[in-house]
């Protein structure tokens, strides 16, 4: 029998202890897990989600790490030095943003298996892995996948100004990566609304651009709205970009728009939320296995999160990380 002693906590990393009822039992023979949030995430879900799922996780006989820090990059560090000692499993507790950041602190070995409590605004990763919605849920899966095969999965590597980097999701490098650009300089308002706000500021000046393309060593400039490449079906919360995308496949889906009116992508926009954007004229989805992108003023995202000006490189990395799902 697991039951809790307590836990340690030290500028909010810590540890949950336990004790095992166990004859010739030994702290050594615990398996360890570390988990990984921004208290942030959700609007707060995250921070409010900490102590009920390391306590269970101590409950069912591990002996839990958490790695809790508002800010990326002290998480990410914080995060490293903990995997370094290779745990069973991380699990990242929050949406796509740390989601995102936990599987690059895995990268590039994917030696450790991952796993995610869906709490965050957008849980389009989880989701692709399939993965419960529910917390209480998604942490009943966890428990069950760490005695069971994992799922194995593909990732992607976006390579710029020769930094690698990894998402599990979506590469936006169009209309809706502007969007995000601009909704991360505005100071106000806060939450969703932002994003609303700054997505009407760009409609405003919504104009095609050329982008210098190239998918499968065949080279091509493209008028477009927006470009994205998909790993995974969805991203931003929900939108279906390339609903039939498949995370097992070893193949990424470049999706194209094409140059509408302003109108007329307002009546398609709506549409990528349940994929009945798909066989629009406008709209264009290639498979490929090696895609260059590259366009002027335009800022790439990755699953949500900045990666910084194109060109970038992208290719799929199949079959590498162990999902516990």
């Amino acid at each position: 029998m697991v039951t809790p002693a307590g836990y340690r906590r030290e500028a909010l990393l810590w540890q949950y202890s336990e004790q095992v009822e166990v004859q010739e039992s030994s702290e050594s023979d615990v398996a360890r897990i570390v988990l990984a949030a921004n208290p942030s995430a959700g609007g707060g879900k995250a921070a409010a989600a900490i102590e009920p799922v390391a306590k269970r996780l101590v409950e069912a006989g591990y002996d839990v790490v958490v790695c809790a820090r508002d800010n990326a990059a002290e998480l990410s560090s914080a995060l490293r030095k903990e995997l370094s000692n290779q745990p069973r499993a991380v699990v990242a507790l929050g949406g796509d943003g740390t989601v995102h950041l936990v599987l690059n602190a895995v990268a590039p070995d994917f030696s450790i298996p991952l796993g995610v409590i869906p709490v965050g605004t957008g849980n389009d990763i989880a989701q692709s892995w399939g993965i419960p919605a529910d917390r209480d849920d998604a942490l009943g899966s966890l428990l069950e996948a760490l005695h069971a095969e994992p799922l194995v999965v593909d990732v992607a590597k976006s390579t710029q100004a020769g930094i690698d980097s990894y998402f599990a999701a979506v590469y936006s490098a169009g209309f809706d990566a502007i969007v995000n650009e601009r909704a991360n300089h505005m100071r106000f308002p806060k939450g969703p609304s932002r994003y609303t706000l700054a997505l009407l500021r760009e409609l405003a000046s919504l104009r095609p651009r050329r982008y210098r393309l190239r998918i499968d060593g065949k080279s091509r400039d493209v008028e477009a709205l927006l470009i994205a490449v998909a790993n995974g079906p969805s991203f931003g919360g929900g939108m279906q970009v390339v609903p039939d995308a498949s995370v097992t496949d070893g193949l990424l889906d470049v999706f194209i728009v094409h140059p509408l009116p302003t109108v007329r992508f307002l009546a398609l926009f709506p549409k990528v939320f349940s994929g009945g954007h798909v066989g629009h004229p406008a709209v264009e989805i290639v498979q490929a296995q090696e895609i260059n992108l590259d366009v002027d003023e335009v800022v790439g995202y990755a699953d949500g999160e900045r990666q910084g000006e194109l060109p970038v490189a992208i290719i799929p990395v199949p079959g590498v990380l162990s999902v516990l799902a």
